[in-house]
C-alpha cells in the first residue's frame, strides 16, 4: 500500500494543499514551511493510536486558530483526504465494498467501464479525516471515515482503529536522543514492533500488582508503622470505624501509562558486567539499536507506509545513511524529513518534493528539473557542496563563480561584526550562496531554484546588455559591478595597507617572488597577480575577512546593505500578508 495524494485544508499552518507522491518521497522546504504538518495530518487519518489523544484535536490544530462557526452559519473544519493505492490481495479483500479506481498518470479517479481497463488505472481506496468543534458540547471531535460513504450515504462509515491497522502506516518522530524511539511509550520503535507481532505485554499487570502489595512500612524497625497506627487512632474519633483503616504506605499508584514512560531498557557497557541504562550508551551503540529494531519491523511486516521526521538529528552521516537504507528495503513506501545533504543525496531527483507555503497558508508543491547545462552526474558529484542548501533556503544569492560564493559570505559577516546596525550576515538573513559555476551558468541556475518558489538574488562581474536583461527577468535582484573580475574589483576599492597588512599573514609562492624581484615598487600588481592565481579557493574571502570597514570596497558595502533592506522588506510584506488574513 502507497499514499499516492494527500489533500489538507484548514490543518495547523496550512490552509489548503494538495500533494502527490509517487512512491519514496523526501520533504523539503524552510523551517515551519509545514513538513511535520504533512506527516502529521497523515497520522490522524492512518495512525492507529492518534485518536487516543482527548480530544484528538484541539483550537490550536485549525488554522490560524479559526474553529468557531464561518459566515455560512457552517463550523469551520479540519478536513483531511488520504488516497491509498497498491492494495495487496488482502487489503482489497477488507475494503473490496470501499474501492475505488486511481489513475496514476491523470492522477485522478475514473468511473466508466472503459477507463478501467488502462494499464494505468488500479484499485485505490479514499479515507478522509474531519476535525470539528461542537458548540454545544464545547469540545472537539475528530474522525476518520471512508471517503465513499461521505458522498453516498446518510450515515458515514467509520476507518476504524482495526481498518487502520491493515494499511500499516508507522509513524516516527525526531529520534533526537534515540530515548523515545528505544522506550516503551505509544508510537516508540519497541511499542511499534510489540504491535507489530500482536503482542499484549502481560508485564502490565504483574508489575502494577507486585507494585501495590509491597508495603514500604511494613517491617516494625523502621519506626513508620507505630505512626500509621497512631494517625488510625485519631481518626476514628472523627469518622465511623469503616472509615480510614489501615493506612499504609506503597511505592506509588502507578499505571499503564507510568509505567511506559519510566521503564527502562539496560544493556551492558563493557567488559565489567556493569548494565546501564540504554540512553547512557555511547552514540554508536543507540544507532545501532535503532538500526537492529528497524530491522526487526522489517521481518515483522513487509507492506508498510513508514514515515520519519529528521532521521539525522544528533545522528553522524555514516548511520544517517544506513537508517535509510534499512527503511526504504523494508517499507512499501517511506516518506521522510530532512535537513541533512547526506540523506537527501540517497533519494533521486524525482523523490525530492519541495514543499513553499505562501502567505495565506496555501502550500506548493514542487520538484527539481535540472537545465540543460547541470548534467544530471555533475548534480550528483556536487550535490552536498554546491545544491543541497539551496534546495533547503527560502533565500538564495546566486554568485557567478567560486571567487564571490566564497567572498560574500565572509565579507557580509565582517561588516556585520564591524557595524552592526547598518549590516547583518547573510546568514541572519536567511541568505544561502549558490556558486553558479562561471557566468554562462547564471540564468539556468536562477531559473532551477525560481520554480521552486525561491526568492532569488544575483551577484556578477560587467555582463553584455543582453545577458544583464536576461538575469534582471528572473531575479528579485541583479547586483553587476562595472571590473572585469572580482578580484579587480577588490585591489581597486580596498588600501595599500589592507594590501600589505594581508601579504605580511602569508606566504607569496615562489615564482611570483622571482616575478616581482622589487616587491614594494610592485606591490599591488603582485597582490593583483596573486589574487588571481587564487582564484576560488577562498583567498579573496580571507583578504576581506581581515579588512575593516574603510578598506572594503564600496560596491561589496552597497550590496550588504541592500539585500538587508530587501530581505527585511520582504519580511515585512509577509507580516503585513499574514495580520492580513487574520484580521479577515
Amino acid at each position: 500500500m502507497k499514499i499516492s495524494k494527500l489533500e489538507i485544508k484548514r490543518f495547523r499552518g496550512i490552509r489548503k494543499c494538495e500533494l502527490n507522491f509517487d512512491g519514496d518521497a523526501v520533504l523539503i522546504g524552510d523551517n515551519n514551511v509545514g513538513k511535520s504538518t504533512v506527516l502529521e495530518a497523515i497520522n490522524l487519518v492512518l495512525g492507529p493510536d492518534r485518536l487516543r489523544s482527548n480530544p484528538v484535536i484541539n483550537e490550536h490544530d485549525f488554522y490560524v486558530g479559526e474553529y468557531q462557526e464561518c459566515e455560512s452559519g457552517k463550523p469551520n473544519e479540519i478536513k483531511i483526504q488520504v488516497t491509498l493505492t497498491d492494495l495487496n490481495d488482502e487489503q482489497r479483500t477488507r475494503f473490496m465494498n470501499e474501492v475505488e479506481w486511481w489513475d496514476r498518470s491523470a492522477k485522478t479517479f475514473v468511473s466508466s467501464i472503459e477507463s478501467m481497463d488502462s494499464d494505468f488505472v488500479e484499485a485505490a481506496l479514499r479515507v478522509t479525516f474531519l476535525g470539528q468543534y461542537d458548540a454545544v458540547e464545547d469540545d472537539f471531535s475528530g474522525r476518520t471515515y471512508f471517503t465513499r460513504s461521505l458522498m453516498d450515504e446518510d450515515t458515514p462509515r467509520s476507518f476504524t482503529k482495526m481498518d487502520k491497522r491493515f494499511c500499516g502506516f508507522l509513524y516516527l518522530r525526531s529520534l533526537r536522543t534515540a530515548r523515545r524511539a528505544l522506550s516503551l511509550e505509544h508510537g516508540s520503535l519497541l511499542d511499534i514492533i510489540l504491535r507489530l507481532k500482536e503482542m499484549r505485554p502481560q508485564m502490565w499487570e504483574n508489575t502494577i500488582t507486585q507494585a501495590r502489595k509491597w508495603d514500604v512500612a511494613e517491617d516494625p524497625e523502621l519506626g513508620i508503622s507505630g505512626i500509621l497506627e497512631s494517625i488510625e487512632k485519631a481518626m476514628r474519633k472523627y469518622v465511623p470505624h469503616e472509615w480510614g483503616i489501615k493506612p499504609q504506605l506503597k511505592v506509588s499508584d502507578l499505571t499503564r501509562q507510568h509505567l511506559r514512560q519510566i521503564i527502562t531498557p539496560f544493556i551492558n557497557s563493557g567488559l565489567s558486567g556493569h548494565i546501564a541504562p540504554f540512553y547512557r550508551q555511547g552514540r554508536g551503540t543507540l544507532n545501532l539499536l535503532v538500526l537492529a529494531m528497524l530491522s526487526q519491523i522489517a521481518e515483522v511486516k513487509k507492506n508498510v507506509i513508514f514515515a520519519m521526521e529528521e532521521a539525522e538529528t544528533a545522528i553522524p552521516p555514516y548511520a544517517q545513511k544506513r537508517i535509510i537504507h534499512e527503511v526504504r528495503n523494508f517499507a512499501s513506501q517511506s516518506l521522510f524529513t530532512s535537513h541533512s545533504p547526506y540523506v537527501l543525496e540517497e533519494f533521486n531527483i524525482n523523490e525530492m518534493t519541495i514543499l513553499s507555503r505562501e502567505s495565506d497558508g496555501l502550500m506548493n508543491q514542487g520538484s527539481v528539473n535540472l537545465p540543460d547545462s547541470i548534467k544530471s552526474k555533475r548534480y550528483r558529484r556536487e550535490f552536498r557542496t554546491r545544491f543541497c542548501e539551496g534546495l533547503l533556503s527560502s533565500r538564495i544569492l546566486i554568485a557567478e563563480g567560486a571567487t564571490e560564493a566564497s567572498a560574500m559570505p565572509a565579507v557580509a559577516l565582517r561588516l556585520a561584526e564591524l557595524n552592526p546596525e547598518t549590516y547583518s550576515s547573510l546568514e541572519s538573513l536567511g541568505l544561502c550562496t549558490i556558486d553558479a559555476g562561471g557566468e554562462s551558468n547564471i540564468v539556468d541556475v536562477v531559473k532551477m531554484y525560481k520554480k521552486l518558489g525561491k526568492t532569488i538574488f544575483a551577484v556578477c562581474d560587467r555582463q553584455d546588455v543582453d545577458k544583464e536583461n536576461e538575469i534582471n527577468t528572473h531575479v528579485e535582484k541583479l547586483f553587476m559591478h562595472q571590473e572585469n573580475g572580482f578580484e579587480d574589483l577588490i585591489i581597486k576599492g580596498t588600501t595599500t595597507n589592507a594590501m600589505k597588512r594581508y601579504s605580511e599573514t602569508i606566504d607569496l609562492p615562489n615564482e611570483m617572488k622571482v616575478k616581482y624581484s622589487n616587491l614594494d615598487e610592485e606591490f599591488e600588481k603582485a597582490f593583483r597577480n596573486y589574487l588571481k592565481s587564487s582564484k576560488g579557493i577562498g583567498v579573496a574571502a580571507d583578504f576581506l575577512s581581515q579588512c575593516v570597514e574603510d578598506e572594503i570596497p564600496e560596491w561589496i558595502k552597497s550590496t550588504c546593505k541592500d539585500l538587508k533592506h530587501l530581505c527585511s522588506l520582504e519580511y515585512e510584506r509577509h507580516n503585513k500578508d499574514n495580520e492580513k488574513i487574520v484580521d479577515e
